[in-house]
């Protein structure tokens, strides 16, 4: 089977920030910015990888999502609960200084894990967590 990552969605409570970390501090592109005000959905990704894209979307306005999982899913983005993404660069210590600089939120400094990769770890505006790990 020939199979590939086409889109992930990650939910973005404010559009303005989430657009400048992915594209300001992450250095991706915009391929398409649909909707207004909070009703937006962003999508980005890497400049030299056309084919995989992360959507940055209004969270839990599903209608099939009730009350009670829209506080839940309210609660768990506060607290950087509720969605992940790993990314990979050539120069883990270089994209780490960069994203520092900019003021996001520091989650983990570059650490060389048990489990045979060398990460760090952010928070975007909206509380994902956004891993990046050196490619080798």
């Amino acid at each position: 089977m020939d199979i590939t990552v086409h889109h992930t969605f990650l939910p973005a409570d404010d559009p303005e920030a989430s657009l400048a970390f992915y594209r300001d501090t992450l250095g991706f592109e915009v391929r398409n910015d649909v909707g207004r005000g909070t009703m937006r959905w962003i999508t980005v990704g890497p400049a030299d990888e056309a084919t995989t894209s992360i959507v940055l979307h209004p969270p839990a306005v599903d209608p099939g999502i009730t009350d009670d999982e829209r506080r839940t899913i309210a609660e768990m983005m506060a607290k950087g609960t509720y969605a992940t993404i790993v990314l990979a660069t050539k120069d883990l210590d270089g994209t780490f200084e960069r994203v520092q600089a900019r003021d996001a939120e520091v989650v983990q400094e570059p650490t060389e894990q048990p489990y045979g990769v060398r990460d760090c770890a952010f928070r975007d505006p909206a509380g994902n967590l956004v891993r990046i790990l050196e490619r080798r």
